[in-house]
């Protein structure tokens, strides 16, 4: 995964805004991983307690906004902690996407500490996400993370 790591790099230096730039990230990730089906940001709606919907890639989603503590994305919002779901038939918690998504995971973004947002993919195979999956989308998110004016995301 190091030249995926080379490319996310190359991606996130592009003379472009930070939505074109996250697209292109998203875009990237959905051809490049055989298992990653629908790839998106979702980022904390100003001062509400909710995410909305940024750059994403994939099926259209009814879910453009998202309240804290709501779904798997929701429950990140909250915990600050990544979430890797296995079998999304098996949560309580799930918001469903579409019948084909069998597993999810979701990484927060952090920027001066605060969770501004987070990278959600869903995959049409169970238990698509291994450990090195996190760690990759950790680097992601640690790099979006210094996007110039990334947190101004959350004021859109």
């Amino acid at each position: 995964m190091m030249q995926n790591k080379d490319k996310i790099l190359e991606l996130l230096r592009q003379n472009k805004t930070n939505e074109e730039i996250l697209q292109s990230v998203c875009d990237y990730l959905e051809q490049t991983m055989d298992k990653y089906d629908w790839v998106g940001f979702y980022f904390r709606n100003g001062e509400k307690e909710e995410l909305k919907l940024g750059p994403y890639t994939g099926e259209e989603t009814d879910h453009v906004i998202i309240p804290f503590g709501k779904g798997i994305c929701g429950q990140v919002a909250v915990s600050n902690a990544n979430f890797v779901v296995e079998d999304v038939s098996a949560q309580d918690n799930y918001i469903s996407c579409g019948w084909k998504v069998k597993s999810e995971v979701v990484i927060p973004i952090f920027v001066e500490g605060n969770n501004i947002g987070q990278i959600d993919i869903d995959s049409h195979t169970v238990a698509a996400f291994s450990s090195e999956d996190e760690d990759y989308l950790e680097f992601v998110c640690k790099e979006v993370s210094k996007l110039p004016l990334i947190s101004e995301m959350t004021k859109k």
